[in-house]
């Protein structure tokens, strides 16, 4: 057998059918269900007590902290009322010996310092005119909620969230290992430390990264609807989307579960959906995939996101290069003598080759062989010289490992449609009465579905955004999971054309401001306009001196 039959033979391996995608989303909205009814469930479908989200006519200066890693970001947005917004922003690094401090407060009165910083550098005029009113108060006096920011904080480590400024670590993760901190509230630990440098700033909500990028779509998005959605396809996937509070049955005996406003009707869920069917009920589960999550420092858990992020794809393409290249009756990077190469030269593998190390296939290189359209596959076999060591690799070599890339691409692809089908249809933004359509070869035209969408109105729109480098930059991965929607029975061409993919970026600074104000908004739902407390408090320190 030839080596590109070979190659087809594996990438076959990798076929997502749509009566797959059919079985995904059937079971993917029975976890939503489960998970909305306990706690334990294999999706855990966490509340956010978030129950507002912002339609871009928002007003206010806001500030946000990220504390995502080894870095540690504050930023203030200003909020233009007209969808568009400005942010400035500071990034420190984390001094290793903070990361594993004995106790919490020198990290967090490291954070708190920080903030006091970048209020000095940019708002500085808020910032003297409280401290002017500092001096002026009687003891004990602290200042008045309208006279602070409102912060929130993106707290990128697991915990269990009880209320919108409220969540207890679980563990720490990213190297950090401070072992006083576990089981205290985050949100405490922040305020306490602000608190005691005496600024003007109220720690209003704990923000997870995917409601971040669902509040910043909502707000920057046209159209007359809200955003559903807010998913993550990067280096991990997850998604939060809009439920009804009905819905969310084991919120009756949770911790916190009378303190937030219920008038919406919604909330929030943050799905942590990368556990989405973690006993492999509807998941693939190639042989590669078996080789990556064994050699997982979390085996067995996790399964959807090993299959879609792009921590795994590189690695899943490692395995399956590799068997190709350990079967002796295959001629992947091997020649029998110069003549069987179109350069005339044999192909050798450097022996530090990253096809021979683990994880050290970037995800970028499947998305640069994906987009290789160069005469030959130019382009391909200069990166497998530059980032595999793979050295005078044929042409037919090059044609192999993108069919690989393909295939391992567009399967992440039509899984990510799965989470997506799902939650459209288990809110019920689609008619439920609606026939399942049809998938024509004219249906299947990107231009077809180009013209078509111009007919959707505004009030018919799922709004939903997206972030993180995979669905970004990988080409065609919207594509990939648009076809997949249209497979799915009570969506179709019909209500794919209604789902609206637009990239929301910065959801940790922006969404993370957004949340703050649906925390401390001027009603406490943040349907009010709310004018920036800091000009209005600057003005009066003024006028004070």
């Amino acid at each position: 057998m030839s080596l590109l039959k070979e190659a087809r033979r594996v990438a076959a391996e990798f076929e997502y059918t749509a009566e797959d995608v059919r079985k995904g989303v059937k079971e993917f909205m029975r976890e939503m269900d489960e998970g909305l009814q306990k706690s334990g469930s294999t999706m855990s479908q966490i509340p956010t007590y978030v129950t507002a989200v912002p339609n871009g006519t928002e007003k206010g200066l806001y500030l946000a902290v990220d504390l995502g890693g080894t870095n540690f970001r504050v930023c203030s947005i200003q909020l233009h009322g007209n969808t568009t917004f400005s942010l400035t922003q500071s990034k420190v690094a984390i001094p290793r010996e903070l990361m594993v401090a004995k106790t919490s407060k020198e990290l967090f009165s490291f954070l708190a310092k920080q903030i006091e910083n970048f209020l000095k550098t940019h708002h500085n005029d808020h910032f003297q005119a409280h401290i002017r009113r500092r001096l002026t108060m009687s003891a004990g006096e602290g200042y008045r909620d309208e006279q602070a920011f409102q912060l929130g904080f993106t707290f990128s480590f697991p915990v269990e969230q009880v209320g919108i400024n409220k969540g207890y670590l679980i563990r720490w993760t990213k190297g950090f290992d401070i072992e006083d901190t576990v089981g205290k509230d985050v949100c405490a630990l922040l305020q306490g430390e602000i608190d005691a440098l005496r600024l003007p700033v109220k720690v209003a909500a704990l923000v997870n990264d995917t409601v971040g990028t669902l509040m910043a779509r909502s707000y920057t998005s046209p159209g007359k609807t809200g955003t559903l959605l807010g998913a993550i396809f990067g280096t991990g996937t997850n998604g939060a989307y809009v439920e009804k509070l009905s819905k969310i049955t084991k919120m009756a005996t949770m911790e916190g579960s009378a303190d937030y406003d219920k008038s919406t009707g919604e909330m929030i869920v943050n799905t942590e959906w990368g556990s989405f069917d973690n006993h492999l009920t509807v998941l693939p589960n190639t042989p590669y995939d078996a080789a990556l999550d064994e050699c997982t420092p979390n085996p067995g858990i996790q399964m959807f996101e090993k299959r879609i992020s792009g921590m795994f794809l590189g690695e899943i393409l490692r395995h399956a290069i590799l068997a190709l290249v350990r079967d002796p009756n295959i001629q992947l990077f091997a020649d029998e003598n110069s003549s069987t190469n179109d350069i005339h030269s044999t192909t050798t593998i450097a022996d530090d080759s990253a096809l021979y190390t683990p994880w050290a296939i970037d995800t970028s290189f499947l998305s640069i062989v994906q987009e290789d359209q160069s005469a030959g596959l130019r382009i391909t076999r200069h990166v497998l010289e530059r980032d595999l060591g793979v050295s005078a690799a044929s042409a037919e070599d090059a044609e192999a490992v993108k069919v690989l890339v393909g295939a391992i691409g567009k399967r992440a692809a039509r899984l990510s449609a799965v989470a997506i089908g799902a939650i459209v249809l288990a809110t019920g933004r689609l008619d439920e009465n609606a026939d399942s359509v049809t998938v024509t070869e004219e249906a299947k035209s990107s231009t077809a579905i180009a013209e078509a969408e111009k007919e959707v109105g505004e009030e018919d729109v799922i709004d939903i955004g997206v972030d993180g480098s995979v669905v970004e930059y990988y080409p065609g991965f919207e594509d990939f999971i648009r076809e997949a929607l249209r497979e799915v029975p009570k969506i179709g061409a019909s209500g794919e054309r209604r789902i609206r993919i637009g990239i929301a970026k910065d959801g940790s600074g922006v969404g993370a401001a957004l949340i703050a104000l649906v925390a401390g908004g001027a009603d406490g739902t943040g349907k009010k306009e709310v004018d920036a407390p800091a000009k209005k408090e600057a003005e009066r320190g003024l006028e004070e001196s």
